[in-house]
């Protein structure tokens, strides 16, 4: 590979790429030509940190999974898709995308799994690019449990929130959430990945139009922090903000709630069988 090449082809291919193309809106000022680093970050579900590297060429060698993510983003054709692979020095161009051969990730790495120990009792849960739900705290099978979010095997948010008619009653404000995670599928979504594809269409036989006129629509950037009004069944409403991580190496999203105002501290405490105070609200 010649001098930062990769790095080269990366910005190039980005800047040549408009907003419009990917589904995000355009903004009058705009001092980039193409795609932001973060918005080209987002769609890869990569880090800014981790794309400025790969394009200053600090770092040249990623892994199969993220380079596979930012070819998807970069909607490259074919022919890009080839001369990316001359530059990085590889002769099969079906190795280009990796990830559509690989199910998503059904493990999370011990660092990961000891992060999630450290936030007990905090509802926390790490999900793959479909939304199975992987690990998660105590806090959140307390939470999430008696509304039948991690009935199913392996538990998936798309399905109970399209599928099963509690989450309309768990979240009163179903339609905004039900966007979010349409929108989390199509962010990492690829019409020659099985495994997408394969959720996409069941999704599309149980929820008809509920789901599709989400799914049809251009993705957004991806909301990483908000506001989520539920309701518990033994200890009623609460409203929880929340955090996304991605955690890129691993093609995974780790989701942090915490109760958002006095009286949501208060439920997750009674929830948790806390004194009052074990955990503190938290505004946006």
């Amino acid at each position: 590979m010649r001098d930062n090449e990769f790095g080269a082809f990366l910005r190039a291919r980005r800047e040549a790429l408009t907003p419009a193309e990917v589904g995000l809106p355009t903004g009058p000022r705009r001092r980039t030509p193409g795609l932001r680093r973060a918005e080209l970050a987002t769609l890869a579900g990569i880090s800014v940190e981790y794309l400025t590297r790969l394009e200053q060429g600090r770092d040249r060698h990623p892994s199969a999974e993220v380079l596979g993510a930012i070819v998807g983003a970069l909607r490259l054709s074919v022919e890009e898709r080839e001369q990316l692979w001359l530059i990085l020095g590889h002769n099969k161009p079906t190795a280009l995308c990796p990830r559509v051969a690989e199910p998503p990730g059904r493990t999370v790495r011990p660092s990961v799994q000891a992060i999630l120990d450290r936030l007990e009792p905090s509802p926390a849960l790490v999900v793959n690019r479909i939304c199975d739900v992987l690990t998660c705290t105590a806090g959140y099978r307390r939470l999430a449990g008696p509304l039948g979010v991690l009935d199913a095997d392996p538990p998936n948010l798309l399905r109970f929130m399209f599928t099963d008619d509690r989450a309309r009653t768990a979240h009163p404000e179903w339609a905004r959430i039900a966007d979010a995670l349409a929108n989390f599928l199509k962010l990492g979504f690829r019409a020659d990945d099985p495994h997408s594809a394969s959720l996409a269409t069941e999704l599309t036989g149980a929820a008809g139009a509920a789901f599709t006129s989400r799914f049809e629509t251009p993705a957004a950037v991806l909301e990483r922090t908000g506001a989520e009004r539920w309701v518990h069944p033994e200890v009623g409403e609460l409203l929880l903000n929340f955090e996304i991580a991605e955690l890129p190496d691993a093609d995974q999203r780790l989701i942090i709630y915490l109760p958002a105002d006095e009286a949501a501290t208060a439920t997750l405490d009674r929830l948790d069988g806390r004194q009052p105070g074990a955990l503190r609200a938290v505004s946006g």
